[in-house]
């Protein structure tokens, strides 16, 4: 048979966080990287957003922004 083994209860002991574990200039890189990706992140998504919208425009979306002129032609 197996036996059960139970856990100890940390009795004293405060939890210890990842800010404490790693320091405040390791947090601090942390964030900035994390807050940088999150921007990267966000451009990304509105250049993709922005190529999606160019390529849906209709015919009278890309005719209304050209800037040629029938009269120049007629």
């Amino acid at each position: 048979m197996m036996k059960k083994i139970g856990r100890k209860k940390e009795q004293g002991t405060e939890a210890l966080t990842i800010a404490d574990r790693l320091g405040a200039a390791v947090e601090a890189k942390l964030l900035e990287k994390k807050r940088v990706l999150a921007e990267e992140e966000q451009r990304r998504r509105a250049a993709e957003e922005a190529r999606r919208r160019e390529e849906q425009k209709s015919f009278a979306e890309l005719l209304e922004e050209s800037e040629l002129d029938w009269r120049k032609f007629k």
